[in-house]
């Protein structure tokens, strides 16, 4: 049953996925910027063609609500939620390769890769991912320069060898070699959850929050993160390609182990409901102003897609 604050949020989530898309149509266009010497069609075009296909635009979605709790810079706020989205966009279109999960779908279209081709997707990666640090280190980023730049070194701290790109390889590894429990966490808090902590903690950077309040909002990401991804296993045995908009049935068909795979269905229900209420308690004390961020923490654990 649909409640009246899912209704809100969902308006939200829609509104902040078209500011967010907007910006990045503005940031993928032509026009050259101080610096450049040129931006090649090409290159841009299936930049755009990773970036703009649709999406929910979560990790903007909590860069932007958790930059909200503290009355943050908004025109900040979302130069930081386009930037990760950019990085985001990046890791799905490395991830998609031949050589990766190899998938022909993201979004229900065809991956980079299936629309051009391998070379310049892998391009259009390297450049989301190199334009994702310029637009938060550009001064037209509305903080003073060293917000800017704990902001540049949180995002590469989560997602380099440490964070993201660390859980792929790990993800890849895990098809020779099967970890056990605590690997598969290890993995999957690199490999998914790391982006999304960064989005949650990323709105106390911009306001300049307490130590306190940035470490709050970490373990909250934390929290919705392992959901994230314990909510993505279950659609991947659940769900078909038509309702997801990918391929599904990849893990168990390359024989990966997930906590999924591991517990069943009933466990990972129980885990989610958990993870929910924790990060529920994280926000308390923050009043109503929370309440988008906790119904995105429902709407994680819940989504059907």
């Amino acid at each position: 049953m649909t409640t009246e604050i899912d209704t809100v949020f969902e308006t939200a989530l829609q509104m902040r996925a078209e500011q967010i898309e907007s910006l990045l149509r503005r940031l993928l266009d032509e026009r050259i910027r101080p610096g450049e010497i040129a931006r090649p069609d090409h290159l841009l075009a299936a930049m755009r063609h990773g970036v703009l296909n649709g999406g929910k635009r979560l990790r903007p979605f909590l860069v932007l609500e958790s930059a909200a709790l503290f009355d943050a810079d908004s025109d900040a706020a979302m130069r930081v939620a386009a930037a990760l989205e950019c990085l985001h966009c990046y890791s799905l279109i490395h991830d998609d390769l031949p050589a990766m999960d190899d998938d022909d779908l993201r979004r229900g279209q065809p991956t980079v890769h299936k629309a051009f081709d391998e070379a310049t997707a892998i391009l259009a990666g390297d450049g989301l991912l190199t334009y994702a640090f310029d637009i938060i280190a550009d001064e037209a980023t509305p903080l003073p320069g060293d917000r800017r730049a704990t902001l540049v070194l949180a995002l590469a701290r989560a997602a380099g060898p440490g964070g993201m790109v660390g859980g792929q390889a790990l993800d890849l590894d895990a098809e020779k070699n099967m970890p056990a429990e605590d690997g598969i966490i290890r993995l999957q808090a690199m490999k998914t959850g790391a982006l999304i902590r960064f989005a949650c903690e990323a709105g106390a950077l911009v306001a300049g929050a307490s130590v306190a309040d940035r470490d709050r909002l970490t373990a909250f990401g934390e929290a919705i993160g392992l959901a994230f991804q314990l909510a993505d296993d279950l659609l991947d045995v659940t769900a078909d390609a038509g309702t997801m908009g990918k391929a599904t049935g990849k893990d168990a068909a390359a024989g990966k182990a997930t906590l999924v795979s591991l517990h069943g269905a009933d466990w990972a229900k129980r885990q989610l409901g958990g993870l929910v209420a924790q990060a529920h308690e994280l926000l308390e004390p923050f009043g109503e102003r929370a309440l988008l961020l906790k119904a995105a923490a429902s709407f994680v654990a819940s989504r059907s897609h």
